[in-house]
């Protein structure tokens, strides 16, 4: 008994699937499960049915069910869906990762200086709700999703579509079918931890795979007839795969989704499970195989498919007249959130004027610049079509970051200053509403500190503060601190000594074009420079070169287009400064007026996806009193952010050539023989030496000549890398070794 009624529900089952696909209204709905980059299957399956001509009629998903769901209904083919995201670079959107030149200089240079940031309020630590505020992720939706900003109700879109997220207060399913196509499957994908909750109307939503991620019932509900089903979900692993903890928390998460699968599949008029159990929800490198492991498994279907064919249909062409606009105008602007932060700054730092013709581009790098400033937990958006009228207009929602204080840390090794670890504390709107004041305390071989206070006013002039303070042991050259006829007398060609160095600075900013930044201000200067080694003082068994405090005036330019401070692969640099010396302290008994003058300019490009150049020239010469020799020019070393007038130059220990006058040029070639690895060689040409621009000596072949051959590795607290210099003047190798980010 139990046998035959098995055969009739079979039998049934097929009649009616059968009675279905020969109908000529027959209704075909799509529905696609979450899987992270195992969804990347499901553009293997468009390709498939586009290429039959299988015409869909309503398409519902779930996570990345949802996002490729989402592009295939508002027009997209499987074959378009497949050049766009073989195009993504999946790091950077995930980790959303911002370009440099999208950051102001104050926040490019405390980026590249800090491994970790945790946000810190009342003396405790708080963690952020997720490794990702998904900034990039919504940039590209709506981008993808521009041709249809205008229609909210989302059954009106090409092809009618539905997309599940999850009330994370509630835990129950949330269905979205209007509103903000970017933003709704923006919250149906957001997978907790690594992308913060969506707000949509006072709901907090997060990926609606936890739990829905096949939402079959719900497309049977709009009247569908039959219904193609794509799961890329996991399966239960065995015991012989359960091998960690992780691996058994994963284990216990599915137990509720492949049950409910179980009974899903049965509800699947064609059921589509591509073989992706070697691919993990991270492996979006792996995004072609798994792609055509969609295509693969849809192929294996190909005569239930056929039977949903018109004899007169074709493949399914492109609903979309063109790809998303390279330029837009943008018409009104309309502001929604900002509290602490006028429309004026936010207006300024997106860089916008109405009724403006700019590039998609242009529009996506405001945003970029406005997200930099870390101001914002959140800005979404929507350019909706302007009535009567070409062009949009933007509505903004933005979430002002309610916590303004940071703990952060990092960690360094170099030749210099030796071992180093970086705490350091920031506060945000400290005095002002666009003020940030910071202090790093580096504590290991040599004790520093740096505080600084800023006021930004962007493209007005901002006010800055700052006080460093540097101290380090090293051989010096003695010409920087003994003049000739004392070296003759003594004998020494270097000297063991310490130096201490502690400036203060106040000075006004201010931008032009972005990425010019033009300064101006005072400067204090506390130089101690001692040594044992000429000792004649039997209680403090130090002599004392220079124990003076300087004041100055100073003035800069800086432009800095680099795509990356350390390996750049594109982008000019220049970094022009002068400072005039008025007043010493009595230490420096012959002091007299004099400036100095310098300035450093670099080109890097690229000439494949792995090699690129960079070239670089600098000088700089000193004006009026030659006598000060403490603050003369001294090349030698590797790194960056040396401090007063020290050049690294490979080939040569730290301040082994000094003058008071100096050109220099370098070219280095950056081979990424893997992601993140990079195979350096490195060449620097110098002549350096006391008025070389009076003598002429400047315009000649160089004295100084040296290389590098280097090997480098990018980590989450900085460069790590090796480089093996020589020196054919000396003869000799100089090894050079650092960890993390210069500071």
């Amino acid at each position: 008994m139990k046998y035959f009624l098995t055969c009739l529900i079979f039998i049934l089952c097929f009649e009616g699937y059968s009675q279905n696909t020969e109908k000529d209204d027959v209704k075909i709905g799509l529905v696609l499960s979450g899987g992270g980059a195992k969804g990347l299957a499901h553009i293997g399956v468009l390709k498939v049915i586009d290429s039959l001509g299988v015409k869909i009629d309503y398409v519902a998903g779930t996570s990345m069910g949802a996002i490729i769901g989402s592009l295939y209904a508002s027009g997209y083919t499987g074959k378009q869906l497949d050049s766009i995201f073989n195009e993504i670079d999946f790091d950077t959107l995930i980790n959303d990762d911002l370009p440099r030149a999208s950051k102001a200089f104050y926040e490019r240079d405390n980026s590249e200086k800090y491994a970790v940031t945790l946000p810190f309020e009342n003396f405790k630590i708080k963690l952020p709700s997720a490794l990702s505020r998904g900034q990039n992720t919504y940039a590209l939706f709506s981008k993808l999703t521009l041709h249809v900003s205008e229609i909210n109700d989302f059954s009106k879109l090409p092809i009618p579509f539905f997309c599940i997220a999850t009330d994370i207060e509630t835990g129950q399913a949330v269905m979205l079918d209007s509103g903000n196509l970017a933003q709704s499957i923006m919250a149906s994908g957001a997978l907790p931890t690594l992308f913060q909750p969506v707000i949509i109307d006072g709901q907090m939503l997060i990926d609606g795979g936890v739990v829905n991620n096949y939402p079959i019932d719900g497309l049977r509900a709009k009247g569908m007839d039959i219904i193609i089903g794509v799961d890329v979900q996991d399966g239960l692993a065995s015991r012989e795969e359960l091998t960690s903890a992780p691996d058994v928390l994963v284990q216990i998460n599915n137990f509720r989704t492949i049950n409910d699968m179980k009974l899903k599949v049965k509800k699947t008029d064609i059921y589509i499970k591509p073989d992706i159990k070697e691919y993990s929800v991270i492996s979006f490198s792996e995004g072609s195989k798994i792609i055509e492991s969609g295509k693969q498994a849809t192929i294996a279907k190909m005569d239930a498919l056929k039977k949903l064919t018109d004899k007169n249909s074709s493949e399914i062409k492109s609903k979309i007249n063109s790809k998303a606009k390279d330029s837009i105008i943008i018409n009104n602007i309309v502001i929604k959130g900002n509290k602490q932060y006028t429309r004026a700054y936010i207006l300024g730092k997106l860089r916008l004027k109405t009724n403006e013709k700019i590039s998609y581009d242009y529009f996506n790098s405001g945003i970029n610049n406005l997200i930099a400033t870390n101001n914002f937990d959140s800005f979404e958006y929507k350019l909706k079509n302007s009535e009567n009228k070409e062009g949009y207009n933007l509505t903004a929602n933005l979430v002002e970051t309610k916590i303004t204080s940071f703990l952060k840390l990092g960690l360094h090794f170099d030749d210099l200053y030796k071992s180093a670890a970086l705490v350091n504390l920031t506060k945000k709107r400290w005095l002002f509403d666009n003020d940030v004041a910071s202090l790093d305390i580096i504590l290991g071989d040599n004790v520093r500190y740096n505080l600084e206070y800023f006021i930004d006013k962007g493209f007005y002039w901002s006010i800055g503060l700052k006080s460093r303070y540097n101290q380090f042991n090293k051989d010096i050259n003695a010409k920087l601190l003994l003049d000739d006829a004392q070296i003759s007398g003594s004998g020494l060609n270097k000297i063991d000594a310490k130096l201490q160095d502690q400036t203060n600075q106040i000075y006004l900013q201010t931008l032009f074009r972005k990425d010019f930044a033009l300064s101006a201000g005072l400067e204090h200067k506390r130089l101690e420079v001692k040594t044992e080694t000429l000792a004649t003082n039997n209680e403090t068994n130090e002599f004392v070169f220079e124990s003076t405090d300087y004041l100055s005036v100073f003035g800069g330019l800086k432009l800095d287009t680099y795509d990356n401070k350390y390996f750049p692969k594109k982008g000019v640099y220049f970094n022009g400064d002068l400072h005039m010396y008025l007043f010493a302290s009595s230490f420096n008994e012959s002091f007299d007026n004099f400036s100095i003058a310098k300035a450093n300019m670099g080109y890097a490009f690229s000439v494949s996806n792995k090699l690129a150049f960079n070239l670089q020239t600098g000088g700089g010469f000193k004006i009026g009193d030659k006598s000060t020799r403490t603050l003369d020019f001294a090349l030698g070393g590797n790194g960056y952010n040396l401090i007063n007038n020290f050049i690294p130059f490979v080939g040569y220990d730290f301040i082994s050539l000094t003058g008071n006058s100096f050109v220099k040029a370098s070219l280095t070639a950056d081979y990424q023989i893997f992601k993140k690895h990079h195979i350096t060689l490195e060449g620097n040409w110098a002549n350096v030496e006391d008025n070389i621009f009076e003598t002429g000596e400047w315009f000649t072949l160089p004295d100084y000549r040296g290389y590098a051959l280097g090997y480098a590795i990018e980590t989450f607290v900085g460069p790590i890398q090796a480089k093996y210099s020589y020196s054919p003047e000396q003869g000799r190798s100089y090894w050079f070794f650092n960890v993390g980010f210069w500071y």
